[in-house]
Order: C-alpha cells, then structure tokens, then sequence
C-alpha cells in the first residue's frame, strides 16, 4: 500500500484539525470563493418572523449578496412575499429549489400548492418541493402529504417533484419516497449529538441511507449545517471554530463526490431561537447585519466562468 496524501483523513476531514483559526479562515474563503452548490435563503431581517411579510427590498438585497457565491437558491414558503424570491433569483441568473409550506391548516396549505405551481408556470422553478418536514413535526397524515405531491405533480409534469425530510423518513415511509420524484434529504450530524470531529463521516453514512431508500433516484441534501454560538447537544458543540471547519468538510466532500448541497444557512435569523433554542439564531454564513461571520474582510467576489 503506497501513501496518497489526499486519502488522510478523508472519511471525516481531519486533515482541517490542525489548522490554525486563520489557516482556516483561508480555507474558508478559498472554499466559497470557488463557489458552493447551494444555499437555504434566510429572508427575515432583524425583529421579523416567520408569517411576517418580506419586501422586494429586502430579498433583492440578500440575493445580491448571495449571488457571486452560489448556482442555487432554496426557498421554504410561496406565500407573504416569499413567492418573490424565485422571481428575482431567476433575474439574477440563479437556479431555485422552491418549496411550499405545508402545515395543519389546509387553506393555507392551497395558497401554498397555489403559489408553488403559479411560479412553475411563469419559468421560476427548477425543482419544487411540497412541504419541509411535515412527517417530522407531524402536522399531515402520509396520505394526506402523498395526494398533495400527486397533485402537484400532475399540474407541473415538466418539474422534478419531490419532499423534504429528515434522511431517515425516506426509508421509514417508502410510500412517499415511491411518490417523489427527487428526494431531498435533511443532513444534520448537529442534531444527533454528534460531535464536530466525527460529523462528516456520520453526514456520509445519512446520505447512504436516503441513497439507498432512493432506489436508483437522485438524491439531494436539502439541508445541512453547524451553529456558531449556543449551549450545544450532547458531544454537538457551536463555535465558529467548529462551523467553519464543517462548512469546510461538506463542500469540499460534496464537490469530490458530486453531490448536490444546500448548505444551511445564508443569514442569521434570531427569531429561530423559539423554535431551536439558543443555537436557532446561529446557523448563516452571514450574520443578522448581512455581515460575514466567518472571514473579517471577505470582499465581494465573483465566481469563474
């Protein structure tokens, strides 16, 4: 056996470990500089909430920012001013992952599907996904969920249709997985307490999973990412330190593996620690100021051609 130095550490990303904070700051920027696959647009600016309405100033300027850095943008809602953000990522020359919010109230759920294949029609859409973890928080029934897929999928046969979901709801509900046509899978090490130093193989191993309930379909990671500040979960501890070093460790492994990652998140959004505790207002690459959390003097650059 000969020594490849590529290969050291390769199943977890050690080879970040000894890096200095600015050893990684460089890696960090060189990392987004060339650009990522995707990424999950935090739209809420600073004492807003989800169900608040967004301006078209508002997006409009994130997306900018966004821009030079990523291919994609995905999106959680058609309704309050998020079924704007499909518009101008598309005017920016940008690919969408556009979901519908589905939840227990069902006329809200029909403004949602409404939205979704509105924008479809009009060009703004490149893969559509009906509802974000509504198995996880149990909000439908899984045949409830299923007509609401079948349904978009016959109004928008052109687009690849699909749900998002923990990774593991794919292989325990094979009904769904059967429906979609993509499958789109939330990877998050953070949330099963593991700790920074073993994340990526895990994050791995769940991709595995969902690859293998695909059963020969397309498997995107819809979501995935590390805090940088907050009281942590069992051996998962927040630190910039930490967030950097995963944020370096996915997108250097979804590149040599040609996977499809949306990293979670663009921006701090503080209204989240309602949801998630002190960790919920850390998970952006950018600050609540749209300041770059993690490289001081980060210029605004392009990507190449």
């Amino acid at each position: 056996m000969s020594f490849r130095k590529e290969n050291i550490l390769s199943l977890t990303g050690g080879i970040q470990e000894d890096k200095t904070i600015l050893g990684l700051e460089n890696t960090f920027r060189r990392v987004l500089k060339s650009g990522i696959h995707g990424i999950c647009f935090s739209a809420y600016e600073e004492g807003q909430k989800a169900g608040d309405k967004l301006s078209a100033a508002q997006i409009r300027r994130r997306l900018k920012i966004l821009k030079p850095y990523t291919k994609w943008v995905r999106t959680f809602s058609c309704t309050d001013g998020n079924e704007l953000i499909p518009e101008m990522a598309k005017e920016l020359g940008m690919k969408t992952l556009v979901g519908a919010w589905l939840g227990e109230d069902r006329s809200i759920n029909e403004k949602e599907i409404e939205g979704l294949v509105r924008l479809a029609e009009k060009g703004c859409v490149d893969i559509a996904a009906v509802g974000n973890e509504v198995m996880y928080r149990g909000d439908l029934s899984e045949t409830a969920l299923i007509t609401y897929i079948k349904s978009v999928k016959r109004l928008i046969p052109e687009i690849p249709v699909g749900y998002v979901d923990a990774y593991y709801e794919f292989t325990d509900r094979p009904k769904i997985t059967e429906v979609c046509d993509i499958i789109l899978a939330n990877c998050y090490p953070y949330w099963e307490g593991c700790s920074q130093e073993y994340a990526l193989i895990y994050m791995k191993d769940m991709y595995n999973r969902a690859l293998k309930a695909a059963n020969g379909k397309k498997v995107v990671i819809t979501e995935t990412g590390w805090p940088s500040e907050g009281l942590g979960l069992h051996g998962a501890k927040p630190s910039r330190e930490h967030a950097i070093k995963y944020f370096i460790n996915a997108q250097e492994w979804s590149k040599s593996d040609n996977i499809d990652l949306f990293y979670f998140s663009s921006f701090d959004e503080s209204w989240k620690v309602g949801t998630e505790g002190d960790v919920g207002a850390y998970w952006g690459i950018w600050d609540k100021n749209e300041k770059p959390k993690y490289y001081s003097k980060l210029p605004f650059l392009k990507l190449k051609k």
